[in-house]
């Protein structure tokens, strides 16, 4: 999710971010916090960097306590077991970056990969979400077309394995039916902001793209993919769930 326009190019100095890490499961996991208000998760999804969301949390933060975090094996957050991914684990984690924000509870917004670990953390910890928004989430196993996804992203998975991540991430991009430009000119936008936000802090420690794009194309897409979100348990629980589409999707219905 990104921003366009003046204000997604030119930071907001006057917002304060605070960053700090929790220790979850094995693994440290960094996050910032911005605002005051209501408390506001927002869950990243490929790539699981929080920086693709730091335009749009400068311009929340006036009226949300707004939680950014890097997920696990991604970015910022470390790495130390990346053979294994679990959504369950995932929830666990973002559920650990809203009490380590000093939060029992928050409202989430999850895209892609990151509404699936939302809708997770309204099945299995209802405490901890006082509703979410789900953009896009990708479960194939929801769709009318679910054979036709399944073997999709079966395949993808197998060009990861066979011929790389790289050359799976280029047969997934052009597969899903998005407007790629517009994905790529967002996701820069979303990066020069955030760089400038902290003034680019080049010695700061991350995982590697290459390393962050395996744990994608080889670990988290068929988890993310095959998930299928138990909608009457999430209803006895009482979480409001939102499902948000973007005009490119629902115009093209993909």
């Amino acid at each position: 999710m990104t921003t366009s326009g003046p204000e997604s190019s030119t930071p907001r100095p006057n917002v304060r971010v605070t960053t700090s890490r929790v220790r979850s499961e094995g693994d440290d996991l960094y996050f910032e916090v911005r605002g005051h208000g209501p408390a506001l998760l927002l869950i990243p999804g490929a790539g699981g960097d929080a920086d693709v969301y730091a335009a749009v949390a400068d311009l929340l933060s006036d009226e949300f306590k707004v939680i950014t975090y890097d997920r696990r094996a991604n970015a910022r957050s470390t790495s130390n077991s990346p053979q294994n991914f679990e959504i369950s684990q995932q929830s666990r984690d973002a559920v650990a970056v809203i009490h380590a924000a000093g939060e029992q509870a928050a409202f989430i917004f999850g895209s892609s990969s990151g509404d699936v670990i939302a809708l997770d953390a309204a099945r299995t910890q209802p405490h901890a979400v006082r509703a979410a928004v789900a953009h896009e989430p990708p479960c194939a196993r929801v769709s009318p077309n679910a054979a036709k996804w399944q073997r999709f992203f079966a395949n993808v998975y197998r060009t990861a394995h066979h011929f790389g991540s790289s050359l799976a991430g280029l047969r997934f991009i052009f597969g899903i039916q998005v407007p790629v430009r517009k994905l790529v000119k967002g996701h820069t936008q979303a990066v020069e902001y955030a760089r400038g936000r902290r003034e680019f802090r080049q010695h700061e420690d991350r995982i590697s793209s290459l390393d962050t794009n395996n744990v994608l194309m080889k670990l988290e897409l068929l988890p993310v993919t095959n998930y299928l979100p138990d909608v009457q348990l999430i209803r006895r629980n009482g979480v409001t769930i939102i499902v948000a589409v973007g005009k490119w999707a629902q115009d093209r219905q993909t």
